[in-house]
């Protein structure tokens, strides 16, 4: 995707081969500022202050920081502490131990004089493998968007997205935006209600920023205005992306995303979640039950960063001081309140059936 006319990854290798550049997603959307990653403990922050963050985007970043731990200590122990540390920044998103578990593999066989340039040749292939993914799902899901456009003859598209599952939580097109951002470079007239997404408003600073950037018409809604927009009949369709689904459909997203779906489901408005293979969890069935969901700072809750009038950036309280506060970074939508989910192979049911139609060499998994 381009940032004022020039292509960007979220992700990349620097000149000297072994360090990598990521954008710094804290300072968006005021300023565009970039931060070099030269160790794994300087990925593992990045990771866990949320740098970088979006299940992809954290799995690529996690494989570069395994990397960069093998370049100064490439033998077994050094491999496993690195890769404990890296695991536990952020446990809900499964492509964070999906890619960790990738790089184990494509190295733990080989000696350790091989090991560094192995790593290196598979955390490249991770960040390439999603940018082709991510636009295949676009490719997948631009169909839906497309079809209610005919429905409407040509009329506009609305579609309400919660948090940010654009080219910023990715390595590029993103998985909700990737079916967007291609019906927009269709000619078909789309309009996004963007959930502000509170409490680290990635919607309002990260979503509305790239939709802004590429040309999408787009409004910022506080949370709680999506129910009143889909009973009056102003939402066509809901999109969000996933953090970890289950093998039977269930989809674990930013803390608010079950509240969209009932409503969706009580308003009849389809609501797509968006997903690459490396965000299925085999191994688990009862998403409310079973995914773990990472409690946050609670400053997170009681302040916010903005830009005052005077052109400053602060960070300010918000809240009653000495109240305390719970902040609970997803939530689980089950299956049932699914309409399909939107994957680089294909559109599914939310149900097991549907997935391993798509993924039949899962079908003995779990």
């Amino acid at each position: 995707m381009k940032i004022n006319g020039k292509a960007y990854r979220t992700i990349w290798v620097n000149e000297d081969q072994w360090s990598v550049t990521v954008i710094d997603q804290t300072k968006l959307p005021h300023e565009f500022e970039t931060l070099r990653i030269a160790s794994a403990d300087d990925a593992a922050r990045a990771i866990k202050d949320m740098i970088v963050r979006g299940a992809p985007l954290i799995g690529a970043t996690a494989a570069y920081g395994l990397c960069m731990a093998l370049r100064e200590d490439a033998s077994d122990a050094a491999l496993e502490a690195a890769y404990a540390m890296l695991a536990e920044t952020r446990p809900t998103a499964i492509n964070l131990k999906w890619a960790l578990d990738a790089m184990v593999d494509a190295v733990k066989p080989l000696p350790a004089r091989e090991r560094v340039a192995a790593a290196y040749a598979r955390a490249a292939k991770i960040c390439d493998d999603d940018v082709e993914i991510c636009r295949r799902i676009g490719v997948q899901g631009v169909g839906l968007i497309r079809a209610i456009a005919d429905k409407k003859s040509g009329g506009v598209v609305n579609v309400l997205t919660h948090c940010n599952a654009g080219w910023l939580a990715c390595v590029d097109w993103g998985t909700a935006l990737a079916p967007i951002y291609m019906a927009h470079d269709e000619g078909i007239k789309i309009h996004v209600w963007v959930d502000e997404t509170r409490p680290r408003n990635q919607g309002a600073s990260l979503t509305a920023f790239e939709l802004g950037r590429h040309g999408v018409a787009h409004t910022i809604i506080p949370d709680n205005a999506g129910g009143h927009l889909m009973q009056h009949g102003q939402v066509d369709m809901c999109i969000v992306g996933t953090d970890r689904t289950t093998a039977r459909g269930d989809v674990a997203n930013k803390i608010g995303t079950y509240l969209k779906a009932l409503a969706a489901h009580d308003n009849g408005v389809p609501f797509y979640v968006a997903l690459p293979y490396t965000t299925i969890d085999w191994t688990l069935d009862d998403g409310v039950a079973e995914i773990p969901i990472e409690q946050r700072s609670a400053r997170e809750v009681t302040h916010m960063t903005g830009r005052t009038d005077k052109g400053a950036i602060e960070t300010i309280e918000i809240s009653a001081p000495g109240s305390g506060a719970a902040n609970y970074g997803f939530d689980v939508t089950p299956a049932r309140l699914v309409t399909g989910l939107i994957t680089e192979r294909g559109v599914t049911p939310a149900t097991r059936e549907g997935l391993l139609s798509l993924y039949p060499e899962h079908k003995n998994a779990g």
